[in-house]
């Protein structure tokens, strides 16, 4: 039996690729930031998609990085410092639901404790 496709996960990423690519896209560097910030979450979710093993795990990774540069502008960009709350928010949301599965699984496998 195959695992389920993690459709949350998976939106998740691909909003996170659009967030960037609606708000980094207008600069100077536009070949880099497609390379770098958009290119990689919606590759993620492609290999969500396509049930890759190891996509969740490399998407809460790379969420990582997100939720830092989230951070970073956030507090640096004062003016227009909305899209990186949302990039900061999407990542958040990323690693809950990339790690989620797991968490639960670590969760239930725990024995309680018999009185003796």
């Amino acid at each position: 039996m195959t695992a389920a496709r993690p459709w949350p996960l998976i939106l998740a990423l691909l909003l996170q690729g659009g967030v960037y690519l609606a708000w980094l896209t207008q600069g100077r560097f536009v070949l880099a930031t497609l390379l770098v910030f958009v290119a990689p979450p919606l590759l993620l979710a492609l290999s969500a998609l396509g049930r890759w093993r190891h996509a969740r795990y490399l998407s809460s990774v790379a969420a990582l990085g997100w939720f830092s540069h989230g951070v970073m502008r956030a507090w640096t960009d004062r003016p227009d410092n909305a899209p990186a709350w949302a990039a900061l928010l999407l990542a958040l949301l990323i690693i809950a639901l990339a790690s989620g599965r797991s968490a639960r699984a670590r969760l239930a496998s725990r024995r309680k404790p018999t009185a003796h």
